[in-house]
């Protein structure tokens, strides 16, 4: 076992799966794999399968039945991490807009440089998005403005799903309380690193817009991220943040 695995949920990904945990599985320093299927009809489950047969000691699956959304899936799998000893918990996306060569970079910012947690950033130095039409860029980035205005977050890219964590901050943190199961569950893990005064650091990534398959961002998701921020930010004033 290593000491790093890079959780990927997957909901119809059988065009990037297989080409993003063979790239994982080529990187100079070693990764371990778990993927996330909330039963995605397109068979992507059949093909993981078939790729543990070629990487039984690295690569895992957790399947679950139905879409039950992108933040339960990162939940399922830091608890999966944690249980078995992992030391840094990596997120993903299985689409390739997070280049895999940045998990090392990742990684090292918490156990080369002694931060709790790492974020891939898109906009700690400028705006770096690839592919992305304006109006999608500029709700994104403005979307981490108004975080930052409500939540005091001292965070560029408070949306951002590429992270490292140490398992300590995932041990501190009640996973059992997290309200949120869309894109606002990104931010509510930073929030609640950022009260329990975990160090922070981001590092700057390129994000391109996926190539193959389709995007799961919806209205949905956009709301309860906008709604989200405020309640959170309210409750945080009736609870401590003590480790």
């Amino acid at each position: 076992m290593n000491d790093a695995l890079v959780v990927i949920p997957t909901y119809n990904e059988k065009e990037n799966a297989p080409d993003i945990i063979r790239k994982v599985f080529s990187l100079p320093v070693p990764f371990d794999v778990l993927i996330i299927d909330d039963g995605s009809p397109d068979g992507t489950a059949n093909i993981i399968r078939e790729l543990q047969k070629e990487f039984p000691d690295k690569l895992f699956m957790e399947e679950r039945k139905g879409k039950l959304g992108l933040g339960t899936a990162y939940i399922h799998g830091f608890k999966y991490a944690l249980r078995r000893g992992y030391q840094y918990i990596i997120e993903m996306d299985a689409d390739f807009s997070h280049n895999p060569e940045d998990l090392v970079r990742l990684r090292a910012a918490c156990h080369d440089q002694g931060h709790d947690v790492a974020i891939g950033s898109r906009y700690i130095e400028g705006v770096n998005v690839i592919n992305w039409p304006m109006n999608r860029v500029l709700m994104s980035y403005f979307a981490s403005y108004y975080v930052r205005l409500v939540t005091g977050m001292p965070i560029q890219d408070a949306t951002a799903g590429f992270k490292c964590y140490r398992k300590e901050v995932l041990e501190t943190i009640d996973l059992n309380n997290i309200r949120f199961i869309g894109y606002a569950f990104q931010i509510e893990m930073k929030f609640l690193a950022y009260k329990f005064g975990f160090k922070i650091k981001e590092v700057p990534i390129i994000f391109t817009e996926r190539a193959k398959g389709q995007s799961k961002m919806s209205k949905g998701i956009i709301k309860e991220a906008f709604l989200g921020v405020l309640k959170m930010k309210i409750d945080s004033y009736f609870r401590h943040f003590t480790r």
